[in-house]
């Protein structure tokens, strides 16, 4: 296994997920390469992804690359939730049958079905358990059939990290962005302490978060 402080190393690739993004599936060329943190619970690593889930996934990195796919997930659904909702209003069929046939509505009937469908492979989605050079990454909650990470905060259960940063927000009227580099840059064991800062600092702005964050890094390099 890698030193933290060396160089992203490519996770293994099983031979049927070749050329296919980490987080959808998608045909992709690229790579997400994420360093390790102090408190992030795996080496730095690159995974595979399309250039929608990278576009994605670089401004969610989080506390660890499980977390960074919650969010992609939870950002491709929100994306998606038109082409999502087409399977649940319509089946294949009905749409065969409507009479969608003039020049507005005839090109959906030709492709709503296919973007639902498309929608749906993306977010079902599964990836593969992560390893380097055949070592199995610990903590991996896909070794043990979890589909995402649970954290629990001031007594409230959250089925991933990115929902509780949303809940507390939206609830505190905190910037969700800042938030989310607070949380990145302390981990989730000190989630209480970045929303404490989010809180003292909450209206200042964008220069002044970047100042913020700057000198946090800098304190914990030390």
């Amino acid at each position: 296994m890698p030193e933290a402080n060396q160089p992203p190393t490519l996770v293994d690739i099983p031979f049927d997920k070749r050329h296919l993004c980490w987080f959808c599936e998608e045909p992709c060329n690229l790579h997400l390469s994420y360093w390790r943190m102090p408190h992030t619970p795996h080496p730095s690593l690159s995974v595979p992804a399309c250039s929608e889930c990278l576009k994605i996934a670089k401004q969610q990195l989080l506390t660890s690359i499980w977390d960074c796919r919650e969010a992609v997930k939870d950002q491709l659904m929100t994306r998606y939730q038109k082409d999502l909702a087409i399977g649940v209003n319509w089946t294949e069929q009905e749409l065969q049958e409507s009479e969608f046939d003039c020049k507005i509505f005839g090109g959906f009937k030709k492709s709503a079905w296919m973007m639902y469908q498309i929608a749906k492979q993306r977010m079902n989605a599964k990836g593969w358990p992560l390893s380097i050079d055949g070592v199995v990454l610990e903590n991996d909650p896909f070794q043990f059939g979890q589909a995402s990470l649970d954290f629990e905060f001031d007594g409230l259960q959250f089925t991933h990290l990115t929902q509780a940063i949303k809940h507390y927000s939206d609830a505190m009227a905190l910037d969700n962005g800042f938030l989310t580099q607070l949380v990145t840059l302390l981990g989730k064991d000190n989630f209480g302490h970045a929303i404490k800062l989010a809180r003292l600092n909450n209206g200042v702005t964008k220069t002044m978060q970047q100042k913020i964050l700057a000198e946090l890094m800098e304190d914990l390099d030390q």
